[in-house]
């Protein structure tokens, strides 16, 4: 995401036609370097240490790199658990997430410039002759306009500034003669038909071949797009104009930044999420930092210092004290409407806003970056990885990391800033999760659930454009860097732009057009560096004063006040809001404070209570925030009261050799048998029951004596299953479905129930496995007979000292001998967090086009208002114990019944007309956050 400069011009005030070199410093506000200032908040890290942590970062870069170029290129990215490439087409789609794909190498094209910081000068020539020889950029595929920007046209850019680089140094690329820049023009024109609209704004996605709206493009009749799609696009596309001469791409990406800022909400000075691309009314009102709308107030800043045009630091600072007056509340940042921004829009935050204090480490203002990236370091400390979504008492809301770089990004920055040591010590957990928790024998895999440890069969471009670009840097000294790193701008997708483009081809007009639509206070706009009194009043604690009082954000206790409560009621005494735990129908005290919060109370004939708020009769703006934060609060308790006899899911690891830990299938639960999540796990061998499904008493008991049971499911209940294998002697059993094909990927967690009758004689484990995880474990017992497994509620550590006793004599051959051994066998799925969007982002909010009333409704049972919710649900409890949302996923409970018990194990086929259905509820949940840098 940021800027890298930092610490040139410091002090120097900058007119407005400044050159690009004190533009760049003045803009990036003095990035204090790492050798400028140094705070004492943690002990200082050895040179050694930190270049040990920098190889690394280069052995786990080449990992990833390696494995993709030996299992998966050509194809755009790796499948790192079955070893082999994704092809648009050839796997069951993902929705928007395959519109990054457009089968053009994608993952060799994002990693060109990463291949230069980390001084792989000869990969790198070799890699650029393979995009030359190799890539196609006409094929007949529609991709993401937004997603190809910064990932294909912006790879090739930076790819091409590198190589010049190289070039003039006299070393390497001496045969380079502007191939990659050539292609990114091809790819530019290519983009622009998506321009064809009366708003400027492009279409959502466009045909590679066909452009826009022709019978055979398949697409161009799509009316939104995200802020953040049309809002990303100026520094690729006024870079390509300033490199090439031509100058229609950046006159086209100024025209889509010029609309969005127009159509800004002129009250709060706030854009929504998404807005209809012809009439350019706003789609989605609410409004943050996160998905759909980051990298839109990213571009605004970055334009202007790689541009050095001045409207664009006004727009930016415009929107950042919105930001800061509305969506910021220490330490967290929480999503508003744009009417209405005293409203929060919702009670979750998504990963993609950690990019935002490297942002205002860019902008200068180093406080608050230094509280909202430490409250996310603390989810991190408690989950290993940040979740795609969490919520305000930072329990988990969606259970996805797809590897995302935005955390380590803002690492990055903030080292850049403090030279605080402490940031390298978040740097080196990075690293240490990483190999932890998503490394496997084909590359790293994303993780399916970061509560229970399983993984995904993903690997992200991403990951090698940002993620070891950014950890490297943080552990570099400038003399491992073969170029001056602060030369150069990132962009959102951290490849790297000249600065000195700013005087080159400069044929744009810049006319200032921000003050023709709002008066702009001055005391907004720094056009001098802070120094670092004021960025560090004097005080060599700074950085870790900030951060202390948020050490235990995140623990059992969590701090009274997180959500916004104004601190002026609380200076004048006046009571804190009424919470949805506490609420009683029968106490007319509550009933009075409803009432001034804009609540009404029905009570239906069913004997339920109704809840209804009008904003508009609130006596207060302040009382209608309480009263839609009363009401948000009811909902997810009401739906908390629903799933409470729920069970959360369980993980089977495969610890034995040559697996280690390193598998980790996501598990149903069972409502009998050992409960794991209250006793140690069950650890020992697998071993298939005979008959294989159950049903009666076992004819091979000395096989599964002291073992745990295959089972096949089907013919008899699951019960009576455990039942045989527990007279056995099995110390636990798993259950495999008998439908081939399903999987947690495309099917609700299943959790298997009971038979109706008592059943505490049950006391073994007992976990369910859909058809393709269960696989994994009948494969891996075809190639090595003895194949040990842990029952869990989450995933465990791996073995260290079993893993040791199996060490080549290289870590690259040991590597590749386990990606080849397990090829087949190491698919590993994992159930998909069920809940829809329109479900966790509590759609009480309106979403109107002006300010007008805002009507809200929940009903509650009779025994649910007379309940003691402090005592039952305290999960629902801002200001109680933070607990993870285990049980907040859907889950299915259902009673064992074969409907045809004659079709064989292994016959099964599901339709793929199914699985895609399946699929689209999680593809759904997922829309607005897959439009935005994945």
């Amino acid at each position: 995401m940021s800027e890298a400069g930092g610490g040139r011009g410091c002090g120097s005030s900058v007119p407005q036609r400044a050159p690009w070199s004190l533009v760049a410093a003045a803009a990036a506000l003095c990035l204090v370097a790492a050798t400028s200032v140094r705070t004492a908040g943690a002990a200082p890290m050895s040179r050694e240490e930190r270049q040990k942590l920098g190889n690394q970062v280069l052995e786990m870069f080449d990992h990833a790199y390696g494995n993709y170029m030996e299992h998966a290129y050509p194809a755009d990215e790796l499948m790192p658990l079955t070893c082999r490439g994704r092809v648009r087409g050839q796997e069951p789609s993902r929705g928007d997430v395959d519109d990054a794909l457009g089968k053009f190498s994608l993952t060799l094209i994002d990693s060109l410039d990463t291949l230069v910081v980390l001084n792989k000068t000869k990969e790198f020539e070799d890699a650029v002759r393979k995009v030359l020889r190799d890539v196609n950029l006409d094929n007949d595929v529609v991709v993401s306009v937004f997603e190809t920007n910064i990932r294909v046209l912006g790879g090739l850019l930076g790819g091409h500034s590198l190589a010049i680089m190289l070039k003039e140094k006299g070393e390497y690329m001496q045969w380079y003669n502007d191939e990659l820049l050539q292609m990114a023009k091809q790819l530019g024109y290519k983009l622009l038909p998506a321009f064809n609209t009366t708003s400027g704004l492009p279409y959502p996605r466009i045909n590679l071949k066909f452009g826009i709206r022709k019978p055979e493009a398949r697409t161009g009749t799509e009316t939104d797009t995200c802020t953040a799609c049309a809002g990303t696009l100026i520094l690729e596309f006024a870079a390509l104009s300033r490199f090439t001469g031509a100058t229609i791409f950046e006159e086209y990406a100024r025209k889509a930044l010029d609309f969005l800022w127009e159509k800004r909400q002129r009250s709060s000075n706030l854009v929504g999420v998404t807005i209809n691309i012809h009439t350019g009314d706003w789609v989605r009102k609410d409004s943050g930092v996160g998905a759909g709308i980051d990298s839109y107030y990213e571009y605004l800043l970055k334009a202007y210092v790689l541009l050095g045009d001045d409207s664009f630091l006004e727009r930016f600072n415009t929107h950042y004290d919105a930001i800061m007056r509305y969506i910021s509340q220490p330490p967290l940042l929480l999503d508003v409407h744009i009417h209405k921004p005293m409203l929060n829009a919702r009670t979750w935050m998504d990963a993609l806003l950690a990019f935002f204090p490297g942002l205002q480490v860019l902008k200068g203002d180093i406080r608050p970056a230094i509280e909202t990236h430490e409250m996310l370091y603390q989810v991190i400390k408690k989950h290993n990885f940040l979740p795609e979504a969490f919520t305000t008492d930072f329990r988990v809301h969606w259970a996805q990391h797809p590897l995302r770089p935005e955390f380590a990004e803002s690492t990055y920055f903030l080292y850049k800033a403090t030279g605080d040591p402490y940031y390298l010590e978040v740097g080196k957990t990075l690293i240490e999760n990483l190999n932890k928790y998503a490394r496997v024998p084909c590359g790293f895999a994303a993780m399916k659930d970061v509560r229970t440890g399983s993984h995904e069969d993903r690997m992200d471009s991403f990951f090698l454009a940002e993620m070891f670009k950014y950890l490297y840097l943080l552990f570099a000294d400038k003399e491992d860097i073969i170029f001056d790193i602060e030369d150069y701008i990132f962009t959102t997708e951290a490849h790297l732009l000249p600065l000195w483009l700013s005087t080159t081809n400069q044929s744009i007009s810049k006319k200032n057009t921000t003050s023709e639509y709002t008066e702009l206070d001055d005391s907004n706009f720094d056009w001098t560096c802070p120094n670092t009194q004021i960025l560090f009043p004097n005080d060599p604690l700074y950085a870790q004063s900030i951060r202390e009082p948020l050490k235990n954000v995140v623990d059992k206790s969590c701090p009274r006040g997180i959500i916004r409560v104004r601190e002026e009621s609380f200076r004048s005494g006046a009571k804190p809001p009424l919470r949805a735990r506490d609420f009683m129908a029968t106490n007319p005290e509550h009933l009075e404070i409803l009432k001034k919060m804009g609540v009404s109370l029905i009570h239906l004939k069913d004997g339920r209570v109704q809840l209804v708020q009008h904003a508009i009769q609130a006596a207060s703006s302040i009382d209608a925030e309480d009263g839609l934060r009363f009401m948000q609060e009811m909902i997810e308790l009401s739906s908390q009261q629903q799933k409470e006899q729920q069970l959360p899911p369980r993980a089977v690891q495969i610890v034995s050799h040559p697996f280690f830990g390193r598998v980790v299938l996501t598990a149903g639960p069972a409502q009998f048998g050992l409960d794991l999540s209250k006793h140690k796990e069950t650890r020992g061998f697998v071993a298939s029951s005979k008959p294989y499904n159950g049903c009666s008493e076992l004819t091979n008991p000395e096989a599964v004596m002291g073992k745990i049971a295959l089972i096949q499911r089907g013919q008899c209940m699951f019960a009576e299953k455990a039942r045989n294998i527990q007279n056995a002697g099995a110390i636990g059993g798993i259950v495999i479905d008998d439908n081939e094909g399903s999987s947690s990927d495309t099917a609700p967690l299943f959790q298997m129930a009971g038979d109706g009758k008592d059943t505490d004689d049950i006391k073994i484990p007992m976990l369910f496995l859909f058809s393709k995880e269960g696989s994994i474990i009948l494969d891996a017992i075809r190639e090595y007979e003895e194949v040990e497994v842990l029952l869990s509620d989450k995933a465990k550590d791996r073995d260290p000292e079993m893993e040791n006793e199996e060490q080549p004599s290289s870590e690259n051959d040991s590597q590749n001998q386990s990606a080849e051994q397990i090829t087949s066998s190491s698919q590993e799925v994992d159930l998909v967090d069920q809940e829809s969007p329109e479900e966790s982002s509590l759609n009480s909010q309106p979403e109107s086009s002006s300010p007008t009333d805002t009507d809200n409704a929940a009903s509650v049972s009779p025994s649910e208002q007379n309940s003691n919710p402090v005592e039952n649900h305290e999960t629902t409890s801002l200001d109680g114990e933070c607990t993870d949302l285990d049980n907040q996923l859907q889950e299915q409970s259902e009673t064992e019944e074969d409907s045809n018990p004659n079709v064989s194990w292994g016959k099964k086929v599901q339709p793929i007309d199914s699985i895609l259905a399946d699929w689209n509820e999680d593809i759904e949940a997922f829309e607005m956050m897959e439009k935005d840098e994945l």
